[in-house]
């Protein structure tokens, strides 16, 4: 039997006086200065500054719009948007949480896959609910004529709704897809009388804000 330490896998014997040196200086300056290293957090995209000054400036805006006259702009105010709908949706960790006394285990879910089966829902709303709701036929894809024939169908849904609304002029906001911004689409806007909110470029600061509100407005889809 032998004391001597012998060959093996794993973390070595010995170490560098350099790497000595590096963990403690690493130790030392996070714990007299409070600092740390982190890695930097991932967003979607990085806005430029004009595009941080033209979400403001189109922020700004409708916010005069509102403080002009609130109840107006509410009336007016008609908005979209577009989603996958999968036949089976997983839930969230936040979602499949549960209440539990201070001695359970902690609840255990399997994992599993959202369904291949999916639609695509064009959904339009105002603050007073859902106006109407299109599902997108298997195989056919949403093109500048496919949404024309929903702003149409918005407009005839809105003279369905009451008189008053029959002759308002819409305050219509949509995102800034390729379809929705087409010389087709355009001048179609302007033929139905809708007038145009601005979108302001994708900011990750507010994704959070309009996810839960998202996910909100799909569960009262799935309601109705």
């Amino acid at each position: 039997m032998s004391t001597e330490a012998g060959e093996r896998s794993g973390r070595p014997k010995e170490i560098s006086i350099e790497r000595v040196h590096h963990i403690i200086y690493e130790y030392l300056r996070e714990y007299y200065t409070g600092t740390k290293m982190l890695c930097p957090k991932w967003v979607q995209r990085e806005l430029t500054f004009d595009q941080k000054q033209r979400g403001l400036d189109d922020s700004e805006r409708c916010l005069k719009m509102i403080r002009r006259n609130k109840p107006e702009f509410l009336h007016r105010y008609m908005t979209m948007d577009e989603t996958w709908l999968h036949h089976f949706t997983l839930k969230s960790n936040r979602q499949s949480s549960k209440w539990i006394v201070h001695d359970e285990p902690a609840p255990k879910r399997g994992k599993t896959q959202q369904s291949a089966g999916k639609v695509l829902a064009s959904v339009f709303w105002d603050p007073h609910g859902i106006i109407f709701i299109d599902y997108l036929e298997k195989g056919r894809t949403i093109n500048s004529d496919y949404y024309i024939a929903l702003l149409g169908r918005l407009k005839d849904e809105i003279a369905e709704k009451g008189p008053d609304l029959k002759k308002t002029k819409v305050l219509l906001n949509q995102d800034n897809a390729p379809c929705h911004k087409s010389v087709k689409t355009m001048a179609k806007i302007h033929e139905l009388g809708f007038e145009l909110l601005p979108d302001p470029p994708y900011s990750s600061d507010l994704f959070p804000v309009l996810r839960s509100q998202k996910n909100a407005r799909w569960e009262e889809i799935f309601v109705e």
